[in-house]
Formats: C-alpha cells, structure tokens, sequence
C-alpha cells in the first residue's frame, strides 16, 4: 500500500513538472504576442478624416449656409458616431456660441422634442437665422442625406 502510494505521488510529481514547464512555455509565448501586437499598433495609424471639423456658428446669418454644409459633410464621413438625430442636434449644439448658444438654451431647458428631430432644429435655426428660400433650394440636398 505505502510503496503504491510513493508510486502516485511520484506520478503526481511528475505530472505538476510537465504542466509547469508547459505553463512558462505558454506563458512565454503569451509574452511574445503581447510585444508583437505592440509593435504592430505602433506601425498601424489610423485614417484621418478628410473633412476637417467644423468650425463654430455664432449666430451670424451669412455663415448659417457654411456652418449646415461643414457639419453636415463632418457627420457623413463620420456616420458612425451619428447613429440617431439627438447625436446629430447635440453635435450641432456643441458647435454653437455667442448668440446662436444663447437660442438654444430655451430648448435644452425645456427639453424640447426638437432635440431629437435634426431636420426639425436645422429648419428652427434656418428661421430663427434668415436662411432665405433661395438659399435653402441650393443646400437641401446636403441635408437629405440626413
């Protein structure tokens, strides 16, 4: 019984080297991938935007037109991060200062329905901004896409 038992624990002990040894190979090998992956991340850049970002609206009538087609073309090649209408209206927002900030607060406010309709807050700024009919004809189609 006892010689039996020196057999197993024997066994035993072999079988804990053998893992072990397999446990610091693979342990070693993980070592690798962890240094490689590193070195590929560091060689690999991610694409920039061709649309630069968009540069502040502050209420001024004649930028309105530039302001929609900058933001506009900004969220197209980012679609992305503008998955729903609220994204769109509060990157808008984010965009705003001096006179065209202080518009929109009333909505933020009252949580307005109108910060979750972003055709709906551009035709608000629009009117609220003098965007003339004329104009609108010319940059409806860079909105349609939103």
């Amino acid at each position: 019984m006892v010689d039996e038992l020196v057999l197993l624990l024997h066994a035993l002990l072999m079988r804990h080297r053998a893992l072990s040894i397999e446990n610091s190979q693979l342990m070693e090998q993980l070592r690798l991938l962890v240094c490689e992956r590193a070195t590929l991340l560091r060689q690999v850049r991610p694409p920039s935007c061709p649309v630069p970002f968009p540069e502040t609206f502050n209420g001024e009538s004649s930028r309105l037109p530039e302001f929609i087609v900058q933001t506009a073309s900004y969220m197209l090649v980012n679609e992305n991060r503008f998955c729903n209408d609220a994204m769109k209206v509060a990157f808008l927002i984010s965009l705003l200062t001096g006179e065209a900030e202080e518009w929109v607060v009333p909505y933020i406010e009252m949580d307005s329905p109108i910060l979750g309709d972003y055709r709906a807050f551009l035709d608000e700024m629009k009117q609220c901004f003098g965007w003339d009919d004329d104009e609108e004809d010319d940059y409806e189609d860079e909105e349609d896409d939103y």
